[in-house]
C-alpha cells in the first residue's frame, strides 16, 4: 500500500521523521544547484530548474516519511527530470522533428520502465542504467556541452557506485553512503543543463 512504511538505507535504525538526517538534510544540495541554474538560465530552462526543485522536495519527503508514496514521488520526479531533458536536448540541439524527438524519450522511457522491474540488483540502482548511458552517450558527441557532459557522466558514475554501496558498507559505515547521491547528483543535473545551455547557444 501507498502508506507502508519503508526501511531501504543503512542510515534508517528506525521510525521517526529524523531517523535518516544525513540523507534528509543533503537533499538541500538540489536547491543550491537550482538557485545557482536560476540565475544562468531562467529564461531558457524554467521547467528543468523547477524539476530539480521537484526532485529535492520529493527526496527530503521520502527519507523523513519514509513511505511507499513518497518513494513514487521521489523516484517519479527523477524519471521526468530525465525525460524533460532529453526532450529539450533532441529538440534544442539536435532540432529533430516533434515526432522523432518523442521517439526518441519514449523509447528511453520504456528501458528505463524496465530496468525498474529488477528492484533487487544492485541495490535497486539498476534502474538508473540508462540514464547513465544516455548521459555517456550525449558526452561522446562532439559539441560545446561535451565536456560539461563528460564531467556529469563522471560524477553520476561515482554517485551511482557510491548508491549501490549503502548496504554492503552498512556495517564498516554506519551513517551509509547514500547521502553522498544527494550531494553529486545536484551537480551532475547542473552540468547537465549547463551543457544543454552552452550546446543551445
Amino acid at each position: 500500500m501507498l502508506t507502508d512504511k519503508l526501511d531501504l538505507y543503512c542510515e534508517r535504525l528506525g521510525p521517526g521523521l529524523l531517523a535518516e538526517p544525513l540523507n534528509a538534510l543533503s537533499n538541500a544540495a538540489f536547491f543550491v544547484a537550482a538557485g545557482l541554474l536560476w540565475r544562468l538560465a531562467r529564461r531558457e530552462e524554467p521547467v528543468l530548474i523547477a524539476l530539480i526543485c521537484a526532485i529535492g522536495v520529493s527526496s527530503a519527503l521520502f527519507h523523513t516519511v519514509a513511505t511507499a508514496w513518497a518513494r513514487w514521488l521521489d523516484i517519479g520526479s527523477i524519471l521526468v527530470f530525465q525525460l524533460a531533458f532529453l526532450w529539450r536536448y533532441a529538440r534544442g540541439v539536435f532540432h529533430w522533428r516533434v515526432a522523432a524527438a518523442a521517439a526518441f524519450v519514449a523509447a528511453f522511457l520504456a528501458v528505463a520502465l524496465y530496468a525498474r522491474t529488477f528492484p533487487q540488483l544492485l541495490g535497486g540502482s539498476l534502474m538508473y542504467a540508462p540514464a547513465i548511458a544516455a548521459l555517456v552517450g550525449l558526452a561522446a558527441l562532439k559539441g560545446p556541452g561535451q565536456p560539461l557532459l563528460a564531467g556529469a557522466a563522471a560524477i553520476f558514475a561515482l554517485s551511482l557506485t557510491l548508491r549501490t554501496l549503502d548496504e554492503p558498507l552498512c556495517a564498516q559505515f554506519p551513517p551509509g553512503t547514500h547521502f553522498f547521491w544527494h550531494l553529486l547528483n545536484p551537480v551532475v543535473l547542473y552540468l547537465c543543463v549547463r551543457a544543454l545551455v552552452a550546446a543551445k547557444r
